[in-house]
């Protein structure tokens, strides 16, 4: 059993969990992520981790409200327990000294991006970071980033907060007024990362994106996981979950994704009649 030890509500639907996992503590780098499970009735989701304590042995996820288990999930509170955290899995981003690098997270994934940030800025890099969100309420980490950052763009498709538009034109007006850039990482939505790839490709400019497909046991036994890298299959778990953007074929793994699209709303609707049923919830 694995200890929330503190829990807090960052944004809309956007809570950080920080666990007690003393091994996975020690062990992760950027990029690694966990598989959790939050009871024996529960499915298996797969968790970037954000941040960790090797001296408190603890882990940083941070976790959007989409479906029933991330539902079920931010109904936990400090003090209770969650039956599996495994990891670290998969392989740790890439990191090296490749001069400036830019850095964009949008949506939940700027926490996904927050420890890459941290790695290429510990690595020696001039890092620049874009924060893209639909509104300034969800805009987060914005302290955390910017400390470990050079640079800090923050873009709102309405304004509110920063730039208003895209990650893409806060991307494009800062290749415009600045020299070479040794890449780019991107970690978001799929829309997001496919649209920043097809970006920077007329660059050729190295891109990288952490890919989200439907996961199940994260060691690359299921298959669920597979996408298409360079005409090439490829298990995100096992051999990701970061990949070449330019080479990634987004148009299959959006519709993957989709697959269960319905049965997901359903679960999720079934989940909040009876929480409301039992009086856990109203409305």
């Amino acid at each position: 059993m694995f200890e929330i030890v503190a829990k807090e509500s960052l944004a809309p639907v956007l809570t950080k969990f920080v666990i007690r996992s003393p091994f996975i503590a020690r062990k992760r780098k950027a990029g690694h992520f966990v598989i959790l499970r939050v009871d024996d009735h529960g499915e298996r989701i797969p968790l970037t981790i954000v941040d960790s304590d090797a001296e408190s042995g603890t882990i940083t996820l941070i976790v959007q409200t989409i479906g029933k288990t991330t539902k079920l999930l931010s109904l936990k509170e400090k003090g209770d327990t969650l039956l599996d955290v495994a990891g670290p899995l998969g392989n740790p981003t890439p990191i090296e000294n490749l001069g400036t690098v830019v850095c964009i997270g949008g949506g939940v994934g700027t926490a996904e991006i927050f420890p890459i940030v941290k790695a290429l800025k510990e690595a020696g890099n001039r890092v620049v970071t874009i924060i893209g969100a639909r509104n300034k309420d969800l805009v987060i980490l914005e302290r955390e980033i910017s400390e470990v950052s050079d640079t800090l763009i923050i873009a709102t498709e309405d304004g509110s907060r920063g730039l208003k538009g895209l990650v893409t034109d806060a991307l494009s007006d800062y290749i415009q007024s600045n020299g070479h850039i040794g890449a780019v990482y991107a970690v978001g939505p799929i829309p997001m990362m496919r649209a920043v790839s097809n970006f920077t490709k007329p660059f050729d400019l190295k891109t990288f994106v952490s890919l989200n497909p439907l996961m199940m046991d994260g060691t690359g036994m299921c298959g669920a996981c597979r996408v298409t890298v360079g005409g090439e299959t490829k298990f995100a778990c096992v051999d990701g979950p970061e990949f070449e953007g330019h080479m990634v074929d987004f148009d299959e793994l959006i519709a993957r994704n989709r697959a269960y699209a319905d049965l997901e709303k359903q679960s999720l609707e079934r989940f909040e009649r009876e929480l409301a049923e039992g009086g856990l919830i109203h409305g």
